[in-house]
Formats: C-alpha cells, sequence, structure tokens
C-alpha cells in the first residue's frame, strides 16, 4: 500500500485536506489568527505601603516586592503609568495595630498619606484601594472579633459598619476605586450605601465577590503581616471544595448590591470559576487577582532553572484572560509590561 493510500484510509476522513498545522507553521500567521492577547492596560500592580522614611524592604517570600513608605511611593505610580499598566492596588500596613484596626479607619491613616503621594504625582492614574481590616487589626482577622458556639469568628454585621466608614475615608482621600476583599455578608451594599450618603455615588467597587479560603495566600501575610493570631478565615472566604454554584450565587448578591466589577480569586487555580462567572455575566467586567502564591511559586522554580520565568508567567496568565477576566491583578505587572512591548 502506498504511503497516498494510507492516507486515505486515516480515521479523519478531512485529513490531508484538513491541516490544522497550517495555521501554526508560520510565526506570522499564528500571530495573525490569536485570539487571546495580554495587554499592560489590563493588568494591575499590587502594592504594599507602610509609615516610614526611604522604606524600601525586599518580601523574602516575593522576590522583587517591597513594603515602601509613601515617600517612595511616587517613584513606583510613575514607573506603572509610564508601563501603560492599568493601575495599582494598594494595601496598607499601620505602624500600630489594635482591636479594632483603627489606623484603616483614620483619615490620616497610612492608606490616605499614601492616596496622597501617589495623587500628587500622578492625579489621573487609576489608584484602587484594598478595603479590609486584616492588616490593621493585631489579631488579624478581616473585621470586628467575636466568639461563636466557643470558635473565634468575626461579627459580620458590627464589620460591615466599619467597612463602610473605611470605605468612605479612603474616598475622600482620592481612591478612584474600593475593592472590599473581606467577604463579608453584605460589604457592598453597606459600602455602597455609605459612599453614597457622602457624596461618591460616582466611586467604583470591584468586589472580591468569589474569594477562596487558599493555600495560596502565604506570601502576602507577610507582604501585608496579616496573618490571623487565632482562629482562621474559613468562616467567611469560600470553602475550596464548595459547589462550583456557590461562586455564581456570591456573585449574583453582588451584584445586587452594587458592585460594579467583580473578582475571583485565587486566579489559576480557579479558572473555572473565571469561566463560569463571565459566562454567567457577558457584559459585567471581571477581575482575577494572581496571587503570591502563584507567583512565588514560579519565582522559586525559576531561580532553580526548571522553568522559564517568562514563558510561563506569559502562558499563566493568557489562560486567565481566556477563562474570562478582562482584568488581572498580579505581582508581574511591570514584567509583562516591559516583555510585551
Amino acid at each position: 500500500m502506498s504511503s497516498m493510500d494510507e492516507r486515505n484510509t486515516f480515521p479523519n476522513q478531512a485529513f490531508p485536506n484538513v491541516r490544522m498545522r497550517r495555521l501554526r507553521y508560520n510565526p506570522a500567521v499564528r500571530n495573525l489568527v490569536s485570539r487571546t492577547r495580554l495587554c499592560a492596560s489590563e493588568l494591575i500592580l499590587p502594592l504594599f505601603v507602610r509609615p516610614g522614611q526611604k522604606l524600601r524592604r525586599e518580601i523574602e517570600s516575593m522576590p522583587g516586592n517591597y513594603q515602601i513608605s509613601p515617600d517612595i511611593l511616587p517613584d513606583e505610580i510613575r514607573r506603572a503609568e509610564d508601563l501603560g499598566l492599568g493601575g495599582v492596588i494598594l494595601f496598607g500596613i499601620p505602624e500600630k495595630k489594635d482591636l479594632l484596626g483603627s489606623d484603616a479607619t483614620d483619615p490620616a491613616g497610612i492608606i490616605p498619606q499614601a492616596l496622597e503621594a501617589a495623587k500628587r504625582t500622578c492625579p489621573d492614574f487609576l489608584t484602587i484601594t484594598d478595603v479590609c481590616f486584616c492588616e490593621y487589626t493585631d489579631h488579624g482577622q478581616c473585621g470586628v472579633p467575636c466568639r461563636t458556639n466557643g470558635r473565634y469568628d468575626v461579627d459580620n454585621d458590627a464589620t460591615l459598619e466599619l467597612l463602610a466608614k473605611q470605605a468612605v475615608v479612603h474616598a475622600r482621600a482620592g481612591a478612584d476605586m474600593l475593592a472590599p476583599s473581606g467577604m463579608m455578608d453584605g460589604m457592598v451594599g453597606a459600602m455602597r450605601h455609605g459612599l453614597d450618603q457622602e457624596g461618591f455615588s460616582h466611586v467604583p467597587i470591584m468586589s472580591y465577590a468569589a474569594k477562596y479560603a487558599s493555600a495560596f495566600y502565604g506570601p502576602f501575610r507577610e507582604a501585608a503581616e496579616s496573618a490571623p493570631q487565632a482562629g482562621n478565615r474559613k468562616g467567611y472566604q469560600m470553602d475550596p471544595a464548595a459547589a462550583a454554584e456557590q461562586a455564581l450565587r456570591e456573585v449574583e448578591l453582588d451584584l445586587a448590591e452594587g458592585a460594579d466589577i467583580v473578582m475571583v480569586k485565587p486566579a489559576m487555580v480557579y479558572l473555572d470559576i473565571i469561566r463560569m462567572v463571565g459566562d454567567r455575566w457577558p457584559g459585567v467586567p471581571l477581575a482575577a487577582y494572581n496571587v503570591s502564591g502563584e507567583f512565588s511559586m514560579v519565582k522559586a522554580a525559576a531561580a532553580q532553572g526548571w522553568i522559564d520565568e517568562k514563558a510561563v508567567v506569559l502562558e499563566s496568565l493568557t489562560a486567565v484572560k481566556r477563562a474570562g477576566a478582562s482584568i488581572i491583578i498580579t505581582y508581574w505587572a511591570k514584567d509583562v509590561a516591559e516583555w510585551l512591548t
């Protein structure tokens, strides 16, 4: 039997007329037909700010990331703007922590200081603030502590009042967008009401709508100095083993309360959730947080020479976007912007 006869007996009767490799052979053709493209303007860079002067303290578990003081922040903001990034999200680390995280609602606290520096430098560059209490409390939980049936817990409704106050403080200091991350029931509604009452109805909310109690947050807790001192956060963050439909319900509730953008966190290990949310609400902007553990694992493997960091990062973030996220929060934002030029 000739080779041509062998081809004609191939189970795929379209072969050899249909050859999928034709669209892959030439790099220019590959680029032409690519439908998923990363863009610097869709990336958000997380930054950690703490009190001090000329402070630039590297975060050991997150190489290349730093805790910085407000006077250093303008340099980071300018660099992010020059690279064409979509914005930054600020996490504050106060000088002193207490039971209720009072620095989080202090008009002279670390985030208002950071916002003043950021807006003085680049007034039109998008500056988002994290709205939560885990970085500010001495116990590391995301709100007012309490006990429920003898177990350490967070008082959901008492925390809502503080979240509304924190949101107004940030908006008044110049935040362009607020991102509540504590997974308190009703948090978006409480913040929206508080903002609207104080004349900030124009300030959008990007809600951590489907945030899982993930093991991938470890390095972040070093960066934000926010590890729980007692208990854990499984009582309010989502169970990774929960039915995927629970995430859809969380998103639906946040949208009903006034969320303008919804987020799935983490990103790379929850691509199925990103896809489900994107398919369910195609007109709603969808963000995904490429979290610290996802970042640090790749960094560690690359440092050993086991993987190509650039190739792995671009492939991973492309997968996040392909799944449906139009906004990606990532510690690689600056690197990716440079790689894409």
